[in-house]
């Protein structure tokens, strides 16, 4: 592990402390919604991804911010060349409010551009996924790899984009089909999280029709280093600069098995 990469992992580590201490005091949150149907942030929120930053930004100087609150969600050309965090400082904050307990900081570093590193931090299980390009993907120091099994084999993990109520039907219908091609499907609520599953070899695929940059961009990094694969919908390579469809596979699970995600 680089020093660069051990030090953003201790970093999500104290973001993940900061998580805990909100879910101890969840009845007492203030919580706001933001745009879209179900779309809530927290106080907790807010302190994570200042927290973030301001750590992070004693790592990498030069580097740039996108992240989901406070006003960082804006991709701009000057992004695409050096060091850029993408951070999401509670992916799951549904489930963080509900007491299900599995939501997680989520750290992506693009690089010109493309995903370079990636940390994604449950700090209920405390599970540290974390990739380097080119170095490998780990769980807690364990290498981990996606799937090889084929698609009738695996789990289909599944998005709903719930705060984009005109993409419902679609995203039904799919889980619909889903359920003939692979064992079962499943819906955690967390996009990173769905990302680091498919990345340890627990499902063969992960789908759904818009996430924000920062819900993927992590989990890009460390499934690319797993032996999986991401494209949009369409099944186009996915750019790191904008919010997206998403469709990962598992290693085992080729886009020809995958053919009526892209086709439906």
């Amino acid at each position: 592990m680089s020093d660069l990469l051990e030090m953003i992992c201790d970093t999500a580590k104290e973001a993940g402390k900061i998580i805990l201490e909100g879910s101890e005091k969840i009845k007492s949150l203030k919580i706001k919604s933001k745009d879209g149907h179900g779309n809530f942030v927290t106080e907790y929120d807010s302190r994570v991804q200042d927290f973030l930053i301001r750590e992070l930004s004693k790592l990498l100087p030069e580097a740039h911010f996108v992240g989901e609150e406070n006003g960082q969600e804006i991709f701009k050309d000057e992004y695409r060349s050096g060091y850029t965090f993408v951070i999401d400082p509670i992916d799951g904050t549904t489930n963080f409010i509900k007491g299900w307990d599995e939501s997680v900081s989520s750290i992506g570093l693009l690089k010109d551009g493309e995903p370079y590193i990636g940390v994604i931090y449950n700090p209920y299980a405390r599970q540290l996924y974390y990739a380097e390009r080119g170095k490998g993907a780990f769980l807690n120091g364990e290498r981990i790899f996606t799937s090889e099994d084929p698609l009738e084999e695996t789990i289909i993990i599944m998005g709903t984009s719930p705060y984009y109520p005109e993409l419902s039907d679609k995203a039904f219908v799919l889980g619909r089909e889903a359920v003939r091609y692979g064992i079962d499907i499943r819906r955690g609520g967390s996009a990173a999280t769905d990302l680091c599953r498919l990345s340890s070899g627990q499902a063969g695929m992960f789908f759904e029709l818009r996430l924000g940059l920062w819900d993927f961009c992590a989990g890009a990094a460390i499934l690319l280093e797993a032996g999986g694969s991401l494209t949009d919908i369409k099944g186009n390579p996915l750019t790191y600069d904008r919010a997206s469809s998403v469709v990962a596979l598992s290693k085992g699970v080729s886009k020809t098995q995958a053919a009526w995600v892209f086709d439906t």
